[in-house]
């Protein structure tokens, strides 16, 4: 039996564009699943949703921030159905979710409340308003404490104290954490207590939530669109009070 022989500058060729294929296949791959790690990153990712969260102003009138955790930022609906655009005035939102009063609070880093109201509280003015001027805040809502029941409760007391040397002469109203199924309720109910105590020591006004029944995700921690109303609704009764 007679065969044929492929010429050896031949050969050479086609493993060369072999193996340049395989360095290409693996440059593409390595850089898509770089790429897709940036996107799944949560830090990344909620750094995303608290930037979405902020660009939505609702409502006219007094203006209120909202400084807060998963829940103001909407977590388990969608932004335009989160519980402060519940509120009455023109209600604005810095939140961050996973973060509370602790420092150590969120694994993203110090996005504690203390730190991240140093610049929430200090935006540009308003169109109009005279240059230079700030748009002061008549009321700031601090929602939050979930994410403080597994942290020392020297570390949520200090995070406490340093935002509200940040707020100091400003009205403030603190929202404390519902009593997610998620969670042990006794340890909500000690970060309840211990808001509720630091609260009325710095002539802050504070309510608590351990009573409110709302419906939650699958989650069991984040409440559903239903939940962030009934919420939404029970804080906008005492911002109305506040207000008057």
């Amino acid at each position: 039996m007679s065969g044929t022989t492929d010429d050896p500058g031949v050969t050479r060729h086609r493993l060369l564009l072999g193996l340049l294929a395989l360095v290409l296949t693996a440059v593409v791959s390595t850089t898509l699943l770089a790429r897709a790690g940036a996107r799944t990153d949560p830090c990344v990712a909620r750094g995303e949703r608290a930037e979405v969260r902020a660009a939505l102003v609702t409502g006219a009138g007094a203006r209120v921030l909202v400084i807060g955790d998963s829940y103001s930022v909407g977590a388990g609906a969608r932004p335009e159905e989160s519980w402060p655009v519940r509120l009455p005035g023109r209600v604005r939102v810095d939140g961050f979710s996973g973060s509370g009063f602790s420092v150590g609070a969120s694994p993203c880093g110090d996005v504690s409340y203390g730190t991240r109201a140093r610049a929430s509280v200090a935006t540009p003015a308003e169109a109009g308003a005279e240059e230079g001027a700030e748009e002061r805040a008549d009321l700031l809502v601090v929602e939050g404490g979930l994410n403080d029941a597994d942290q020392p409760r020297a570390d949520l007391e200090a995070g406490f104290v340093r935002l509200m040397e940040v707020l100091a002469g400003r009205q403030v109203l603190v929202v404390g954490p519902p009593p997610a199924p998620r969670l042990r309720y006794d340890d909500v109910a000690a970060v309840d207590a211990t808001l509720a105590r630091l609260a009325a020591g710095h002539g802050a006004a504070y309510l608590s939530m351990l009573d409110v029944e709302l419906t939650y995700t699958e989650d069991r921690l984040h409440p559903d669109a239903a939940g962030h109303r009934v919420f939404g609704d029970r804080v906008a009764t005492r911002v109305r009070e506040l207000l008057r």
